[in-house]
């Protein structure tokens, strides 16, 4: 076949196939053309899953009837510079969604700017554009889509049910108001009622308050504000957001919105960068939570590199990722022990949903119950808080004897503190403690792990982990497989502290241990860390997985659950808890600790 021109209405609707995907992608052209007109009220009307209708209303300049009848041909946009493509400062710029849009629906564009008398409208069905005429309407622009697709009806055959595709919609209109707390969205998808996000403006507060009317009440509870800038050579940039908790995740990326110069993106550096500032503080597998906003030069970022724009390119990239990891990891420490006000709400609600067993309440223990509960009040002194953070693991390395029945009052001072005074011991695992507005129940195991992981990590940052030998070497019985892989790496090991050798076919000898971890389990520990480096799988240099190995050491260190603790060895944990960084969750991202309201826990009694 020879080669040929293709009509112009076969190359808008090879364009629409690239641009237009489903409704989403329609509505997401027209709401961000609505942006770029400056307007202060978008509004977005959806039927049918958006195959029957969209209508996107708007109160920005709007356009006369020459802009009109310029406004649907192809590649005629107000928003670009022809000298300068890399300085692009809209969302839209290439002038294709609306000649697209018209090539496969109906579209009928309606607008008027604020010094005109009249407004002017134009009809392009299925590609065939009709005369501009006279219209009434306000000021700014109303474009209506009917029958979608219906050009290209076999792409009709790729759509989901209308239900989904109404839900694309609500994400997209969701996005583009998380990005604009300025301007007031208005959106219905159907018979219910509308969603509505009131205007605000470009404050903290007012971006949290959007932010949580889409990602929910949850995440404004836990959330941690991010602010961080870079500059240097190039023009400085900045990221500003909120992050949630480490113990606010999810199984899957829905609840992540990240943003480049108002533009949502789904960009694989930005996506890297979150996980590796979160790093060990959640489960893998999970998500956390969080909306981030990018702002870059317009030299600094490609935009174009995508037929939806739905992905950029930076110029510099290890500087962005560098300043996202820097300025996550900043706001996460700054959460200190703070754990998701969820594990709460979540407690009561499992109370309430009928869990508390019925009969009369006990209000003093059993003395069959005895050896299961060692309830006591703290003593009259607890440790200072400098005493707490100096030595706060010298008394877990002595023998643990039962705590005493103790009849002294709750010191003032502890009722403070923000993980409150120790009150008891249940289960041999977990601590109750008291505080001036409720109650806290930590998880002894699993906030010992953390707190052992943290001072791990310090001292090797710090120059090396202090070993200390051990009187009988243990040796360890290992597949040869196994053994190669810790003796081939033995040297790194042993900055560590874990100081390992070969010893005939089939085992390694253990001389020293990390002085950390005190007593502890040295062949569960070697045999962990053999199956871990087997499971890696590649060659890389231990140093560059640090993390996983410490977090596997610490938990060989840390308090056992089961343990009997004295009131001493509760209260100290407490303290350096919340002395350390990121003790509100566990090696591997579970929380160390539920705090209740004692509003909630008089609510469950009918109090309230």
């Amino acid at each position: 076949m020879a080669i040929r021109q293709l009509s112009p209405e076969t190359v808008n609707r090879i364009a629409a196939g690239e641009v237009i995907e489903r409704p989403a992608s329609v509505v997401k052209e027209l709401v961000e053309n609505a942006i770029d007109a400056g307007s202060t009220h978008i509004e977005v009307v959806v039927a049918g899953g958006g195959l029957s209708l969209i209508r996107v209303t708007d109160d920005g300049f709007g356009m006369n009837a020459d802009d009109l009848a310029l406004a649907v041909e192809r590649h005629a946009t107000s928003k670009l510079d022809e000298e300068d493509l890399f300085d692009i400062r809209s969302l839209g710029f290439r002038g294709e969604a609306l000649p697209s849009i018209g090539s496969i629906a109906r579209l009928e564009i309606r607008s008027r700017t604020g010094d005109a008398a009249q407004g002017s409208a134009v009809v392009v069905t299925r590609g065939a554009k009709a005369p501009i005429a006279p219209a009434a309407v306000n000021r700014g622009t109303i474009v209506e889509v009917r029958d979608l697709f219906s050009a290209t009806p076999a792409r009709l055959k790729f759509l989901k049910s209308e239900r989904a595709e109404a839900m694309a919609v609500t994400d997209v209109v969701r996005r583009l108001a998380m990005a604009h707390p300025d301007i007031g969205f208005t959106l219905q998808t159907g018979e219910k009622r509308p969603a509505v996000f009131a205007q605000g403006d470009r404050s903290s507060a007012a971006w949290l308050e959007r932010i949580g009317a889409i990602m929910g009440r949850e995440f404004m509870t836990d959330a941690l504000e991010v602010s961080g800038a870079a500059s240097g050579a190039s023009a400085p940039m900045r990221v500003f957001g909120f992050a949630g908790l480490p113990t606010l995740h999810r199984p899957d990326s829905t609840q992540q919105f990240l943003f480049v110069n108002g533009r949502s993106v789904k960009d694989k550096l930005l996506i890297g960068a979150v996980r590796a500032a979160y790093g060990d503080l959640i489960p893998r597998g999970r998500s956390p939570l969080l909306a981030l906003f990018l702002d870059v030069a317009p030299s600094d970022v490609d935009v174009n590199v995508h037929p939806a724009k739905a992905e950029v390119r930076f110029r510099d990239a290890g500087r962005v990722r560098a300043m996202m990891v820097r300025a996550l990891a900043d706001a996460l420490a700054t959460a200190g022990h703070r754990a998701s006000a969820q594990g709460g709400v979540l407690t009561v609600e499992s109370f309430e949903a009928g869990i508390l067993p019925s009969g009369p309440a006990q209000t003093t223990p059993h003395p069959d119950n005895r050896e299961s509960y060692a309830w006591m009040a703290p003593p009259p002194r607890v440790p200072s808080f400098a005493e707490a953070v100096q030595s706060p693991f010298d008394v877990l390395q002595s023998p643990s004897a039962d705590a005493p029945v103790a009849t002294a009052r709750i010191p003032e001072a502890s009722m403070d503190r923000p993980l409150g005074a120790v009150r008891a011991q249940v289960h041999e695992n977990y601590i109750v403690a008291q505080t001036r507005d409720g109650l806290v129940i930590v998880d002894q195991h699993a906030a010992h792990e953390r707190l052992v992981y943290e001072r791990l990590k310090t001292s090797l940052a710090n120059g090396g982990v202090a070993t200390q030998g051990l009187l009988i070497p243990a040796i360890v019985e290992l597949d040869d497989d196994d053994v190669e892989a810790l003796a081939s790496r033995s040297g790194e090991l042993s900055e560590l502290g874990l100081g390992l050798e070969r010893f005939g076919e089939g085992a390694v000898v253990v001389r020293e241990t990390p002085a950390l971890l005190g007593e502890t389990d040295v062949e569960g520990l070697v045999k962990d860390l053999a199956a871990e480096l087997r499971a890696d799988g590649t060659a890389r240099a231990l140093k560059d997985r640090l993390d996983s190995v410490a977090s596997r050491m610490a938990c060989h260190g840390s308090v056992r659950s089961g343990r009997r603790l004295t009131v001493e060895e509760m209260n100290a944990l407490l303290r350096q808890m919340e002395a350390t960084p990121y003790s509100g969750q566990c090696n591997h991202g579970r929380p160390t600790y539920v705090a209740l309201k004692l509003t909630d826990i008089e609510r469950l009694f009918g109090r309230r």
